[in-house]
C-alpha cells in the first residue's frame, strides 16, 4: 500500500511538472513513453475499426486463391470428391465446377440455401453461372473474382472464376467459389469489447511504467546535479557517484577528474599566493630594514651606506625579476607571447651561452663543460631559447652538488637535436618528477633564498609547449638530474648540413 501511494505521488509529481512547464529529463522521458503508447492504441484501433475489412478481404482471396489451385490439380483425379468437400467444408464454401456451356459437373455447397451459386443452380437457371464465365472470357488473366452483397445473409460475398485447364480434357472446365468476405460479426463484437479494455489496461500501465522509468533514469542525474551544487558551493570532498547507466558513469569519472583538477588548480592557487606574498614580503622587509639603517646609522658613512644602498638595490631587482617572470608566465599560459622564428647554428647558440657563464666558472669553481656533435641549423625563437638553456644551466647550479660538476650536451638524432644539462646533485626522488615543472616547485630541502623566483622551470615549460619541443627530466636520488629538450629538423637540414661537411673534408 504504500507502495502505491508513494507511485501515484510520482504520478502527480511528474503531471504537475509538465503542466507548469517544467522540461526535466523525468518529464521528458514521461512525454515520450506516453507518445509511444498512445501511438501504439492508435494503430491498434485503426486496424481494428478502419482498415479490418480490408485487411480480412484481401487475406480472404489469398486463401481462396490458394485453395482453388488445390482443386484445380486435383481435378480428374480420385482424390478429386474428397479434395472438394474438405476444402468447402474447411473454408464454409460453396464450390462449383460446370463445362463450357455452364452445366454443373460436380458442386459442393457449405454456405446452406442463400448461396448464389446453389440457388442458380437448384432452379436451372444457370444465368448467373453464365455471366460469370462471360466476365472471365473477358479478363486478361485465367481467374476473375466479383464482390457482391448477400441480402439473404446481410454479408459480402465473393465468387472467385478460373478456368481449369485438364490434359486430354475433351472441353474447357470453369470452377467457381463463393464466400464471404465479411468476419462473424459476433467474432468482430467480442475483439472490439476487449480491445477496449485492453486500451484501459494499457494506459494505466503505461502510466506507471513511464513515471517508473522516468524516476529511474533521471535519478542519477539528479544525484550528480545535486552532488554539483554542493561543490559549487566549495565543497571538494564530494564525490560523484554515475550508478546504473554507463554514460552516468563516464560523466560521473569526468567530473570526478574535473573536481581534481579544479582543486589542484585550487591548491596551487593559494600556494602561488603564499609563494609570491613570500618573495614579495622578504626583499620589502630587507629594503625597509636597509633603509632604516641608513637614516638611522649609516646615512654619514659612505662606505656603509653604500653597502647598505647595494642591498635596496639588489632587493629591488630581486622584486623586478620577480614580476616579470609573473607577467611572462601569464602571457606564455594565455597563447598571447608570439614566436619570432629564425634559422641558426646550434652549436653557435650554444657556445655564445657558455661565454656569459665564464665569470661563474672561474669566480666559483664549476667544472661546467659542453660536449658539441655535429653542427646543425635548427629553428626556433633564438631569444625564448636563450631563456630556456639559461634556466636550465641555473637550476644546475643552484642544484649540483658540491664537486659542481656541470655538463652541456648537444645530441644529434635522426630527427632532431637533443640538448641535455646535467648535474651532479642529490638527484630528485621519482615521484616528485611530474612536479618539477610546476610553477612555484621546490625541493623542500633547499631553501628558497637559493633557488630563486621559483618560476623558471615553468615558463620553460610554456616556450617549450609554444615552440611543441619534446621535453622532459630524467633523475636518480644521489646521481643528480639531467634536464633535456629536443628540437625537430627536417630531412633536407640535415641532408645539407651533411654535405657541406663533406665539402669542407674534401677541401681539406
Amino acid at each position: 500500500m504504500k507502495r502505491s501511494s508513494k507511485s501515484r505521488k510520482g504520478i502527480g509529481a511528474v503531471i504537475k511538472d509538465t503542466f507548469k512547464g517544467r522540461r526535466g529529463i523525468q518529464t521528458y522521458v514521461w512525454i515520450y513513453c506516453m507518445a509511444l503508447v498512445l501511438l501504439i492504441l492508435v494503430t491498434i484501433w485503426l486496424l481494428q475499426y478502419v482498415f479490418l475489412y480490408n485487411y480480412y478481404r484481401s487475406a480472404k482471396i489469398n486463401s481462396i486463391s490458394r485453395e482453388a489451385n488445390r482443386i484445380i490439380q486435383a481435378y480428374g483425379t480420385p482424390e478429386q470428391g474428397h479434395i472438394n468437400r474438405t476444402v468447402a467444408y474447411e473454408n464454409s464454401l460453396c464450390i462449383v465446377l460446370t463445362d463450357e456451356d455452364g452445366n454443373p459437373l460436380t458442386s459442393e455447397n457449405n454456405l446452406g440455401a442463400y448461396s448464389r451459386l446453389y440457388d442458380d443452380i437448384e432452379n436451372n437457371y444457370s444465368m448467373y453461372i453464365y455471366k460469370l464465365k462471360s466476365e472471365l472470357q473477358k479478363a486478361h488473366d485465367n481467374c476473375y473474382t466479383v464482390t457482391f452483397d448477400n441480402d439473404h445473409l446481410n454479408v459480402k460475398e465473393m465468387i472467385y472464376c478460373a478456368k481449369v485447364y485438364v490434359d486430354d480434357a475433351p472441353e474447357q472446365v470453369y470452377l467457381f467459389i463463393e464466400c464471404t468476405v465479411e468476419p462473424i460479426d459476433s467474432t468482430v463484437m467480442i475483439i472490439r469489447e476487449q480491445l477496449i479494455f485492453v486500451t484501459i489496461i494499457l494506459f494505466e500501465l503505461a502510466v506507471i511504467i513511464s513515471v517508473f522509468i522516468s524516476t529511474r533514469v533521471s535519478r542519477p542525474i539528479t544525484d550528480i546535479t545535486k552532488t554539483a551544487k554542493r561543490f559549487g558551493e566549495g565543497d571538494f570532498d564530494v564525490k560523484f557517484e554515475g550508478k546504473g547507466y554507463k554514460e552516468v558513469e563516464q560523466l560521473a569519472k569526468v567530473l570526478n577528474d574535473a573536481k581534481n583538477e579544479i582543486r589542484k588548480v585550487n591548491d596551487l592557487r593559494r600556494d602561488l599566493i603564499g609563494n609570491v606574498s613570500h618573495d614579495l614580503r622578504t626583499p620589502l622587509t630587507m629594503v625597509k630594514a636597509y633603509a632604516e639603517m641608513i637614516r638611522d646609522l649609516s646615512g654619514d658613512n659612505p662606505v656603509k651606506r653604500a653597502e647598505h644602498i647595494q642591498v635596496i638595490i639588489d632587493e629591488a631587482d630581486r622584486l623586478s625579476n620577480l614580476v616579470n617572470n609573473l607577467l611572462e608566465l601569464s602571457k606564455l599560459e594565455s597563447g598571447n607571447m608570439e614566436l619570432n622564428l629564425k634559422k641558426f647554428s646550434i652549436v653557435d647558440k650554444l657556445n655564445d651561452c657558455m661565454t656569459r657563464y665564464q665569470l661563474v666558472i672561474e669566480q666559483n669553481g664549476y667544472d661546467m663543460k659542453f660536449e658539441p656533435d655535429d653542427d646543425r641549423e635548427v629553428t626556433a625563437d633564438p631569444d625564448k631559447l636563450d631563456q630556456v638553456i639559461y634556466n636550465f644551466i641555473n637550476n644546475a647550479i643552484n642544484y649540483t652538488g658540491e664537486h659542481k660538476v656541470i655538463r652541456i650536451k648537444q645530441i644529434n638524432t635522426e630527427k632532431a637535436v637533443r640538448i641535455e644539462v646535467e648535474d651532479n646533485g642529490k638527484g630528485i626522488a621519482k615521484d616528485l618528477l611530474p612536479k618539477v615543472f610546476d610553477r612555484y616547485y621546490r625541493d623542500a630541502k633547499v631553501k628558497r633564498d637559493v633557488v630563486g623566483t621559483g618560476l623558471g622551470l615553468a615558463i620553460c615549460k610554456e616556450i617549450l609547449k609554444c615552440h611543441d619541443f619534446p621535453f622532459g627530466v630524467r633523475s636518480e636520488e644521489g646521481k643528480g638530474s639531467t634536464f633535456w629538450f629536443e628540437i625537430p629538423v627536417t630531412k633536407e637540414e640535415v641532408k645539407t648540413k651533411k654535405k657541406e661537411k663533406d665539402k669542407e673534408s674534401k677541401n681539406d
